[in-house]
């Protein structure tokens, strides 16, 4: 094929019980951005993993360069120049920009690292991106970006043709994702190739000239990125199509129960901020990153101190000291970073579902393990948990599934106040689907939603009602026909306290 560089056919690979890839065939252009897209689980990491020599395919041919090899190694990969950017990063973060740049590659002076030669190669790398950055620079004191960029100069120093970057937008602000573009578009018109994955359709129809999509394991289809759509896409990710991917909203008469109602809470990151949660209903709270949105669930949740200010559950005061008394009331968070903060990645999905909720499942002294496998199994199945068994270590399952574990931990525990702190970041959209589907779900049943989101579609499609944050205080309060994104960007980019007395 013209311009080809890569191209990998009839791959094939499998884990102990999964067929992870099953006769996969892509193709890369050089020069070209190519998004490779797929639900968690499609086998996008594992295709990656035959291509950088981290897996051995079981079978297939990879073809670069019009060279043609049954597997690469990690080393053997490098040295054709194929990298590949994680989510978790793999830097050093107590050695300088430039030491990390070269590592296990130090340039040298008779016996001795000549760091000089180093941090002046370094800076020539970041010019050639246009980024003005000091590579003496330790690259614990850098940000996600800027971490990220210097992970890009690194693939770049090793003359790197084919570029893999994985979800390189989620933990971005808006304008860190605006310099990551201008660095890939500089990249490409270098003549470097680069496979994009992402969730975002947004960025795949900026950015990239083709998209390959997989599912469960098995190619279906290569599109020019020009002859095809947002809905087509979605419908060849999960195989059926999506509508009405959020739910109605309701409408909150002043008849219903106040669940929760927070009055003038103040701590070192908020100042009297006052919100109130009716029973059967989802509150959206928007605003821009560092607004005070997710320090306001963590202060809720006995995470941070609060200095003053009242929390209110049922008309009944409430003086939280420690998450463990919010659990015991029925006031639960799903953190943002799911992995750190909501799971125990090494435990199995049994114990990390019912460890909050030991104490209620005990017969005796004893720990009644029948009644938590019933309980397990049945969440598993009502919350289509997709796993082997519920003895499947958490770590192994996709962002999606590991959500719904956290989930599922909380309605064991009987919790009726649920905050959820960004619940869709790094999950593709099939999985989405199912997170709001039951949301929507919760809330039919009385439960009461905070959500905290990022992603203006879902904060406004799956809102009923929509608080606004600036710079740590309540800066408006929508709801109905007033809820859309120019009225919630006002809020979150000028602090007003407009009709703020409603509720005071």
């Amino acid at each position: 094929m013209k311009n080809t560089i890569l191209e990998l056919h009839n791959i094939n690979k499998s884990f102990p019980g999964v067929k992870a890839l099953s006769n996969v065939n892509f193709t890369l252009r050089k020069g070209e951005v190519h998004a490779l897209m797929g639900e968690n689980g499609a086998g996008k990491s594992t295709l990656m993993k035959v291509l950088t020599g981290v897996n051995k395919p079981d079978a297939g041919l990879i073809k670069f360069e019009n060279q043609e090899y049954k597997s690469f190694d990690i080393i053997q990969s490098e040295k054709l120049g194929i990298s590949m950017i994680y989510q978790e990063l793999n830097l050093i973060p107590y050695l300088t920009i430039a030491e990390n740049i070269f590592l296990a590659r130090e340039l040298k002076k008779k016996f001795t690292i000549d760091k000089r030669k180093m941090n002046a190669e370094a800076k020539q790398l970041f010019q050639r991106l246009g980024v003005e950055i000091d590579p003496t620079v330790t690259v614990k004191n850098l940000n996600i970006a800027l971490q990220q960029i210097v992970e890009i100069v690194k693939a770049v120093s090793k003359n790197v043709k084919v570029l893999v970057m994985d979800e390189p937008t989620a933990p971005l602000t808006n304008d860190e994702v605006e310099l990551l573009f201008v660095l890939v578009e500089k990249l490409k018109a270098d003549g470097v190739s680069i496979i994009y994955i992402s969730h975002r359709m947004d960025e795949i129809f900026r950015l990239c000239d083709r998209v390959t999509v997989l599912r469960d394991g098995q190619y279906v289809e290569t599109k020019e990125i020009s002859k095809t759509n947002k809905d087509e896409l979605i419908r060849l990710m999960v195989g059926r199509d999506i509508t009405n991917q959020y739910p109605p909203r309701i409408e909150v008469t002043s008849n219903t129960k106040v669940a929760l109602k927070v009055r003038n809470l103040t701590n070192e990151k908020l100042k009297n901020v006052s919100i109130d949660v009716k029973k059967g209903e989802i509150v959206g709270i928007g605003g821009l990153v560092g607004a005070g949105r997710t320090e306001l669930l963590r202060a809720i949740y006995g995470v941070d101190k609060i200095y003053s200010g009242t929390i209110q559950k049922d008309n009944i005061d409430l003086h939280i000291k420690h998450p463990s008394e919010a659990i015991h009331l029925g006031i639960v968070l799903v953190p943002e970073d799911r992995k750190q903060q909501g799971l125990l990645l090494e435990m199995n999905i049994k114990d990390n579902i019912s460890l909050p909720s030991l104490k209620d499942l005990k017969k005796g002294l004893v720990i009644n393990q029948r009644k938590i496998q019933v309980e397990v199994k049945e969440l598993i199945k009502s919350l289509s948990i997709k796993t082997p068994s519920m003895n499947q270590i958490s770590k192994n399952l996709s962002g999606g599934n590991q959500q719904k574990v956290v989930i599922a931990k909380w309605l064991l525990s009987q919790a009726d106040i649920l905050m959820f702190d960004e619940p869709t970041r790094g999950i593709d959209v099939g999985a989405k689907y199912e997170i709001y589907s039951l949301m929507n779900k919760l809330k039919n049943e009385g439960k009461s939603i905070i959500m905290v989101s990022s992603d203006m579609p879902e904060l406004i499609g799956m809102s009923d009602r929509i608080y606004v944050m600036c710079e740590g205080q309540m800066s408006g309060h929508i709801m109905g026909e007033d809820i859309n994104q120019e009225k919630i960007l006002e809020l979150a980019s000028n602090y007003t306290n407009p009709a703020m007395k409603a509720i005071n």
